[in-house]
């Protein structure tokens, strides 16, 4: 027997390099029936997938290579070309780090050429980035991106999509008529909601939808311990901006650096949003064609300065998705994923109240269940409408507790109607 498996696993290596991958499939899954836990025998068979473009059948298997105890490293290499073909390409070049990490051996010189793994700075592609001027680098090396998303990869919230072309994307196409009415092409944009529901994915998707430049802030970009050096390093990230207009600048969690001033204990925290509040204003500087976009779970901690027109003065509540776009969502998530014939309808009837994460964690769930039936016959096998149905009934939704706190604000501090969104969702 054991001479058998070895026979077959050589045929099936030789049929591989000689190109004939389809034919190598065939082998490394009879191979697999006699010796199913076979590591060796896995990789095989998922770069017989990858040689073929079965780029989702041969995730399954890689995905779960690497969640096991000693993952050879041709593992993580192959991980790595998967999610250099599907576009993460910093998450290739974290894979592949993993890989020369574990036996250097496994190197690929290709791979590494294509990815700018130990690129010379001056280099056309560095650790996955495409290199960019020096005008459009911004602090701490945060890069200007080129977003390849659009707003056809996100699932649902056409309402708020509509929104964002009055606001953003109508006065970049059609800047000749909100000229003649005096209109400034620039402004902001709040989203608040609750977590997971897929603010951050829709602000990168607007950059992408109009071919701008995505300079996406979080906390740690701006803050510094030293006095003065946070109000420089948000200055920068304007600036940065402008240099790459038209440019997306989006900040993440906003009311962490736009905190109400009233529940300030320290003068350096009123400075920072003194100076944030100037940039929006362009007082020391044009912001045409610079477009903020900021994401909050907590509207109630932003300073009120930050609402006025010409700042932030669109707000838009970003509900957890309804059941059209949690149709949309699922069909997203599974697309890269042996599934069969779903029905998406039905699941989002099963869904009310999931964010986009908790429904990405549905399918998480799923898949992996269905992993382990995989690994039992040797073979992937898709997904169905009762596998997701059944991970949906384990997994609650994350959305409740957010909801439980938005509709104190909403019934006891709505000043100027500004969370009637709020209450109109929770029919109150």
């Amino acid at each position: 027997m054991d001479e058998f498996l070895r026979t077959r696993r050589r045929l099936a290596e030789s049929l591989l390099a000689l190109g004939r991958a389809d034919e190598a499939e065939k082998e490394f899954r009879a191979a697999l029936a006699m010796a199913p836990g076979d590591v060796g025998l896995k990789l095989g068979l998922a770069r017989a997938f990858t040689a073929q473009g079965k780029n989702s059948e041969a995730l399954v298997i890689v995905e779960d290579l690497i969640r096991t105890a000693n993952t050879p490293a041709a593992a993580y290499v192959l991980h790595a070309k998967l999610l250099l073909r599907a576009g993460d390409a910093e998450g290739a070049v974290r894979e592949y780090r993993k890989a020369i990490a574990a036996d250097p051996a496994a190197a690929d010189p290709e791979l590494a050429a294509t990815l700018g793994v130990g690129a010379e700075a001056s280099s056309e592609v560095v650790e996955g980035r495409v290199r960019i001027g020096e005008a459009q680098r911004g602090p701490s090396g945060v890069d200007v991106e080129r977003p390849a998303v659009g707003f056809k990869d996100v699932g649902g919230m056409d309402a708020l999509k509509e929104e964002i072309r009055l606001k953003i994307i109508h006065p970049l196409s059609h800047p000749e008529i909100y000229k003649a009415y005096g209109k400034a092409v620039g402004g902001g944009i709040l989203m608040y909601g609750p977590p997971g529901c897929g603010k951050t994915h829709l602000a990168r998707a607007t950059a992408g939808e109009i071919k701008a430049g995505f300079l996406a802030v979080g906390i740690h970009d701006v803050l510094d311990m030293w006095i003065g050096n946070s109000e420089k390093n948000l200055h920068e990230m304007f600036e940065t901006a402008r240099r790459s207009r038209p440019c997306v600048l989006f900040f993440d969690e906003v009311d962490a650096l736009g905190a109400s001033r009233t529940d300030m204990r320290h003068s350096a925290g009123r400075h920072l949003i003194n100076q944030f509040l100037a940039e929006l204003d362009g007082l020391q500087s044009n912001n045409d064609g610079v477009l903020v976009l900021a994401a909050t779970n907590a509207p109630w901690h932003l300073d009120s300065a930050f609402r006025r027109p010409g700042r932030f003065d669109r707000i838009l509540f970003v509900p957890p998705p309804d059941a059209s776009a949690r149709a949309a969502i699922l069909r997203i998530l599974c697309a890269r994923k042996p599934a069969g014939d779903i029905e998406f309808e039905h699941l989002a009837k099963k869904t009310d109240g999931f964010s986009g994460a908790d429904l990405k964690a549905v399918v998480d769930v799923a898949v992996e269940a269905k992993l382990r039936e995989a690994l039992k016959a040797g073979t992937p096998k898709p997904i169905s409408t009762k596998d997701l149905a059944g991970a949906a009934a384990n997994v609650k939704p994350s959305t409740r507790e957010w909801f439980s706190t938005a509709r104190n604000y909403a019934l006891y501090s709505n000043q100027g109607g500004v969370y009637d969104d709020i209450l109109k969702y929770l029919k109150l």
